[in-house]
Formats: structure tokens, sequence, C-alpha cells
């Protein structure tokens, strides 16, 4: 860590010593960013959360850990919270992120998502912490209550708009899908009927095998119609 022991004097050696073992769980930068600049009481509010987080796998006695493989570090932009900015694009690229990082924890998602947040929405995010360190206990919970707090009202209305009107472009057939499965998970309260979603789905693909391989076996859901499209591209 950039950080040193000496600039984080207000840290017990038990809330530095959970940092050291945070920062090898997200990315190093991630966790020197919130230590310079977190205010000392957000910064003991992240270490304790951490510890309760350990605390919890420890009473959870899991089997046994699993081999660390290889991970891609993709760059996550900041979301701030303002209302120029899209939230549902900053959680597909949070999402993209977390899985091409190879992050299993519940916990170390919603550390590295939240050291991704700025402005108004990082003040948020740690003053509901610092009041209750177990308020995010899973990355699901941490994403819902996000939206809850900034999301626009209509933003339902302008997902299904975007989902009717998704195409492939110069995306491949895995990051086209990703975006179609995200659309339709934040159509809740009048969903798309299957149908829809499929041929909206397989009329979004570029024109080229994949898409020919879907128009003539015609799937029964969204989801085999994603599986089969990726078979086809991987296939070539």
């Amino acid at each position: 860590m950039s950080v040193t022991r000496m600039d984080c004097a207000h840290l017990s050696d038990p809330e530095w010593e959970a940092l050291q073992r945070l920062s090898r769980v997200i990315r190093e930068a991630a966790v020197a960013t919130m230590l310079r600049t977190l205010s000392p009481t957000e910064q003991h509010g992240v270490a304790l959360g951490y510890i309760v987080k350990e605390q919890r796998d420890v009473a959870a006695s899991v089997a046994s850990p699993k081999p660390r493989v290889g991970s891609l570090k993709l760059h996550v932009s900041t979301y701030a919270g303002k209302e120029d900015e899209t939230l549902l694009r900053w959680l597909f690229e949070l999402d993209t992120a977390v899985a091409a990082r190879r992050i299993v924890d519940p916990m170390s998602k919603v550390v590295f998502a939240m050291s991704c947040l700025g402005g108004r929405a990082r003040s948020w995010a740690y003053g509901r912490q610092l009041s209750d360190p177990t308020c995010f206990s899973t990355y699901e919970v941490f994403k819902e209550e996000l939206k809850l707090a900034f999301e626009p009202p209509k933003n339902e209305f302008r997902s299904r708009a975007e989902f009717l009107d998704l195409q492939q472009g110069k995306d491949d057939v895995h990051t086209f899908a990703q975006r179609a499965r995200y659309l339709v998970s934040n159509i809740v309260a009048n969903p798309i009927d299957e149908a829809t979603k499929i041929v909206t789905f397989m009329k979004g693909l570029r024109d080229g095998p994949a898409k020919t391989y879907l128009f003539r076996e015609y799937p029964n859901t969204l989801e085999e119609a994603i599986s089969l499209a990726m078979q086809e591209e991987f296939s070539r």
C-alpha cells in the first residue's frame, strides 16, 4: 500500500491490519484512495466493516478456500450521484469489472463498489455504513439501496425503451447479452413478455452466423437465445 502506517496513526493496529488484508482482496490503489480521501471516522467505518465481514466468514465455517485464478483488472468510472450520470450504465460497468476481477466474496464486492463512488454517492454510502456496519449485507442489497437513493423515478421506462432498441453494434455477443440481461432485470413493474425479449435480442444481433442460427432454431426463452448465440459465436 502506498499509504504508510504513519499516515494513519489514528487507526488501531487491528484496523490497519484489516485494511492491509482488504488491499489483497480488491485493488491496492482502491484502498489507498479511500485512506487518502475519507475522513478518519469513515476510515474507522471501512476497517470495522471489513473486520465484521471476516468474522462472519469464520462463523460460517467455509469448507476450504478456493485457489486464486487469474483476473482482468478493468477500470470502473466514478459514480458521484449527479443528475447527468446514468446509474444503470455504471452498475453494468461495475458488474463487468467485478466478474473480470473474479471477486467472489459478497462483502469484498461491496467494498470494491464503494471504492468506485464519489461525491454525494460516496457520502451516502459511507454514512449508511457508519450508522449500521451491516446495512449492505450483500452486493445485491448494496445495488438495490443505491438504486433507491439515486435512480430517477422513470428509470424503468427508459430501460424498457433502451432494451427494445438494443443493438449489438461493435460489442461481442457476451457483452451484448449481458447488457440485454441487465436491462430486462430492471423492468419489474410491467415485465416484457418472453416472446418480445427473444425477438428483440435476435433482431439486435449483428448479421452473421449467430443471428442466422437463432432464426433457424428459434429458442423458447431469452436465456436459451443467449446460450445458443454464444455457443455459435465461440464455435467459429
